[in-house]
């Protein structure tokens, strides 16, 4: 992980409780340019980001593996669906498929994924800073500005601003 990233990630951690209060009073009152923000700021972020010199989502925690994410990467490994579920995945507290643990088995030592063109929906939308209706997934958002330093170097710049 780079030094930036590493920054980044602490003053998150700094800022959290902060960041929390922030993103109660916008879930309250849906600011009508939240999304928008966002948007700016991911596109923004990503054009200088290079996720391949972090990898922490993929080191620390676990993507949701819908039934259509399982059926996909279980034939793509040419392995039945219950054989792949029970050497990768366990259901967790919502009773949902995530791994049985971390970093992911399919990263590899260069922060490459091996099954990247078929990975779980939600590795695909990660981190969620460019989809609609961000208040809804702002306590989402909170905690990812601890394990994503692009979404801690956003959320900083979109808090000061408002």
């Amino acid at each position: 992980m780079l030094f930036n990233d590493t920054n980044s990630l602490e003053e998150a951690k700094v800022q959290f409780e902060q960041t929390k209060k922030i993103f109660r009073k916008w879930k309250q009152t849906k600011p009508k340019d939240l999304d928008q923000k966002f948007h700016k700021e991911h596109i923004s972020e990503f054009k200088k980001t290079d996720c391949l010199t972090c990898a922490n989502c993929c080191k620390t925690t676990s993507p949701i593996f819908r039934d259509a994410d399982v059926r996909r990467i279980a034939k793509y490994m040419k392995v039945k669906e219950s054989q792949f579920i029970q050497s990768y995945l366990k259901i967790d507290e919502d009773s949902d498929y995530v791994l049985q643990k971390s970093p992911c088995a399919f990263l590899g030592a260069d922060n490459k994924c091996s099954i990247y063109e078929i990975r779980p929906l939600a590795c695909r939308e990660y981190p969620h800073t460019d989809r609609k209706n961000m208040y809804q997934i702002l306590e989402l958002t909170t905690e990812n500005t601890l394990i994503c330093p692009a979404v801690a170097r956003m959320v900083k710049r979109i808090t000061e601003t408002k």
